[in-house]
């Protein structure tokens, strides 16, 4: 693949979000295999670069670019996960009734608690 459609400082600001980014789950992945094995390293790495964005106050020009550049192919991301529940069907379709409960629990269980909190939310700003 050629970025030669790019200009020269292009390359060097998706380099230096792309290496930004990068740093961030290699400490997150050092934090984890030395203070905290239970939590893994890549969310480890997005905590911090939470905490680094929210103390910067801003959001840095090369960070942004990879970063939508990188959701302008999420698609892209789901075909693993397509290709594993294709392997397993025999599997998913032994358990459907488990998968399916499951599934509903959860989405029930999602819709509860974010309505939940938009109710906490919008009413300490209706009362501020």
């Amino acid at each position: 693949m050629t970025l030669a459609f790019l200009p020269a400082f292009a390359h060097s600001i998706l380099i230096s979000g792309l290496v930004k980014l990068f740093l961030f789950q290699a400490l997150g992945e050092l934090v984890s295999n030395f203070l905290i094995p239970f939590i893994p390293g890549p969310v480890i790495g997005l905590v911090l670069l939470l905490a680094f964005l929210l103390v910067a106050r801003r959001l840095p020009a090369d960070i942004d670019s990879v970063g939508s550049g990188i959701l302008q192919h999420l698609g892209l991301l789901f075909i693993p996960a397509s290709v594993g529940v294709l392997l397993y069907l025999p599997i998913l379709k032994a358990n459907a009734w488990a998968v399916i409960g499951t599934l509903v629990i959860s989405v029930v269980a999602t819709i509860a608690v974010t309505g939940g909190l938009l109710k906490l939310i919008a009413g300490e700003k209706n009362e501020a």
